[in-house]
């Protein structure tokens, strides 16, 4: 039985020749989206070079609007100088921090050496009566020293409760492990240096390839818009525009909001903890910035140590320390997240939990790093979706709200 040839590419239907280019497209991104898949474990040092590019983007455009000699600055010429002034900034704090940081360190473990020497059977006994003390006094019964222990068998016997540890044993016996550990691994030092020694060269070349990439980026940006422009149906290039602003708008406070708040947190608690008398104040406060990179999670782990360290000193001051510490984020949840980020890039609190643990048990500690920017974005297309899918006057409003919402 003879089959029907194909109609000649003048006579074919728009209806047929529109089916034909979308499912052409359809594959293409199907191909992409397979060799992302296929190559996820190399993915990230680009995606941290897109985000690079991301980030300079603002100050390559101011650079590139500048004149010389009556010609505009290339762009490769801006982003030489963007990554002149980065390596400056990182000799500066070489040469002027980390001797300092170094200080903080070595009299870190001066002083946890001179803790453990200290703590003797009489010193522990002595430490053991004071929480008794303290604990007893606002009624919580505790058996911490040896003595205590007797008194809390009999008190068990009698059918009183009261807590009993002993808490000379249990330091006894952390010591031991402690010691039996570094012993273990005393003899492989040379296996740990070198794989320290391999882990900072491999860090080394990765920093240096992402910023190259990152730079390549940054450079071919529109013929990247292009390119990308070509694989987007041209009855959807509106569509794909008022998307691709309203990611932007959520990603820019995302990912330049949270830089520039981790800068305001970090010299906020350096001050808190010179103001406070806080011991290894700097150590504290460079801990406190680069842990607000990870929203939430962050904040809580490096208060922790400050609070334990101020609490080592003095209750008031622990306090003390702990109401500036809420006082920053209060701070920062009312007044520096509308005003540097913007409402377009808030996101719920628990879509921010949920995208920090699947980026962390997906890629680790970078996956961290990167999940609340790739939950901006999905974020930002599942909304603008849900609009679409709401009558023409609903969308309308929706937009006009998000360009009047102020972006970083």
């Amino acid at each position: 039985m003879l089959q029907p040839l194909d109609p000649p590419p003048g006579l074919r239907t728009p209806t047929a020749e529109r089916r034909k280019r979308l499912l052409i497209l359809a594959v293409l991104w199907l191909a992409i989206a397979v060799a992302l898949v296929t190559f996820r474990s190399v993915v990230m040092p680009f995606a941290g070079a897109a985000l690079i590019a991301y980030l300079v983007q603002p100050l390559v455009a101011r650079i590139t609007r500048v004149k010389v000699a009556g010609r505009t600055v290339p762009r490769w010429v801006a982003i030489l100088l963007i990554y002149a002034g980065f390596f400056v900034g990182v000799y500066l704090f070489f040469v002027a921090l980390v001797p300092q940081l170094y200080r903080e360190l070595a009299r870190v473990s001066r002083d946890a050496m001179a803790f453990a020497n200290t703590l003797t059977p009489e010193h522990v006994q002595e430490l053991a009566q004071r929480g008794e003390t303290w604990l007893s006094n606002r009624g919580i019964p505790v058996a911490l020293s040896t003595r205590a222990l007797e008194g809390a068998d009999d008190a068990a016997h009698t059918g009183q409760f009261s807590l009993a540890l002993d808490l000379e044993q249990l330091l006894g016996d952390t010591v031991k492990r402690a010691s039996s550990l570094v012993r273990e691994n005393l003899g492989d030092i040379v296996n740990v240096s070198r794989s320290i020694v391999a882990g900072v060269a491999a860090g080394v070349f990765m920093l240096f390839f992402v910023l190259m990439v990152g730079a390549f980026f940054s450079i071919d940006a529109q013929a990247i818009r292009r390119y990308v422009g070509t694989l987007i149906p041209p009855e959807y290039t509106h569509d794909a525009r008022q998307l691709v602003e309203r990611i932007d708008r959520s990603l820019s406070g995302v990912v330049r909001g949270q830089v520039t708040i981790c800068v305001v947190n970090g010299t906020l608690t350096f001050v808190g903890l010179l103001l406070f008398g806080v011991k290894f104040a700097f150590l504290l406060a460079t801990i406190a910035t680069l842990f607000s990179l990870i929203p939430i999670f962050g904040t809580i782990l490096s208060s922790v140590p400050i609070v334990l360290i101020a609490l080592a000193d003095d209750f008031r001051k622990a306090l003390a320390i702990l109401a500036w510490i809420v006082g920053i984020h209060a701070l920062e949840a009312y007044f520096l997240n509308p005003k540097i980020m913007g409402q377009a890039a808030h996101l719920h609190p628990v879509i921010v939990a949920f995208s920090l643990i699947a980026g962390e048990r997906l890629f680790g500690l970078v996956g961290a790093l990167f999940a609340v920017p790739v939950a901006s974005i999905l974020v930002a297309c599942f909304d603008y979706a849900r609009l679409k899918a709401q009558p023409a006057p609903v969308v309308a409003t929706a937009e006009a709200e998000a360009t009047r919402t102020p972006a970083a």
